[in-house]
């Protein structure tokens, strides 16, 4: 368990210091590419889980925050530039893994801006460790994964996965699902609002991240539900109440009618900010400038 610098320059990031941060997960070894980029009190920048999750999805709103705090992000493990293990990625993982890095990374309390499903990772922490973070805000966030609000049963998603992780059959389902026209089908349905974002070389970028070795064991794991931090609304919502710390949530005016009722499910619980903006579930990576200037006087006061 230990960091060590790689490079003080990455493409894939946002220009900071990038190191890898050494974890294991039931004796087998996982590297964990984390960035650092500005001086000042600390903060977790934490992306979205999907299957095209990296850092580089929050590039935008770490460049914002850094002239006021230190600002960390990394890549979850099994996405980006994380090892991809086809090890069975599961909620204990990443609550495992999120507790140990900010333990190794961090000395006091931070702040925490959490972007779609690493909402339940977070409020879960919280729960356990009062003392981690001071201040949390959620950026459009969800807490079930794609097939499950679809309508799929455990069962079905089950299959489902087992198919995805199978060795020749996953490899060309997952080849079907990460083509750039699907990817590009999928963020024009839910994930950016101007299209006219998704240029060309902007889909090349989303698709060359799917296509590591490894990487459809954890995207699968995602699309089925099986990273689902928890499993039903109330549970989301007693997560909430439960916080000691103050609390600001980031809707996103555009998501899918499902997704943005869960927002507000928890935007209408008392004692915390809430704020609609635009954008969809990709808000954090298409909007940074709105939810920047959006939470600024939360995060500094």
């Amino acid at each position: 368990m230990s960091t060590s610098l790689l490079s003080t320059y990455d493409p894939t990031g946002f220009g900071g210091v990038v190191q890898e941060y050494l974890w294991q997960w039931e004796n087998k070894p996982l590297r964990v590419v984390y960035e650092t980029l500005g001086n000042g009190s600390p903060l977790l920048l934490l992306p979205a889980f999907s299957s095209v999750s990296t850092r580089q999805e929050i590039a935008g709103l770490a460049r914002l925050l850094a002239p006021h705090f230190q600002v960390v992000s990394l890549d979850w493990p099994g996405f980006g530039q994380s090892s991809r293990p086809s090890i069975d990625y599961r909620p204990e993982i990443y609550q495992q893994f999120l507790g140990d890095f900010v333990q190794a990374v961090f000395t006091t309390p931070i702040t925490v801006i959490a972007a779609g499903h690493a909402a339940g990772y977070v409020l879960r922490l919280a729960k356990q460790q009062p003392d981690t973070f001071s201040k949390i805000v959620l950026i459009a966030p969800t807490w079930r994964g794609p097939l499950p609000t679809m309508g799929a049963n455990r069962l079905l998603a089950g299959v489902v996965r087992g198919l995805v992780r199978s060795p020749i059959l996953g490899q060309i389902l997952y080849k079907l699902n990460t083509t750039p026209s699907f990817l590009r089908f999928m963020y024009r349905r839910h994930v950016f609002v101007d299209t006219a974002k998704l240029t060309p070389s902007f889909m090349e970028k989303k698709w060359e991240s799917t296509q590591k070795p490894g990487a459809r064991f954890a995207s699968a794991a995602f699309v089925t539900g099986n990273i689902d931090a928890v499993h039903n609304q109330s549970d989301f919502l007693a997560l909430v109440q439960s916080l000691s710390v103050p609390l600001m949530v980031v809707i996103a005016e555009s998501s899918p009618p499902k997704s943005r009722a869960e927002m507000e499910a928890v935007a209408a619980l008392p004692g915390l900010r809430s704020v609609v903006l635009p954008g969809s579930l990709g808000m954090h990576e298409e909007y940074p400038a709105e939810i920047f200037a959006a939470i600024e006087d939360f995060l500094h006061h």
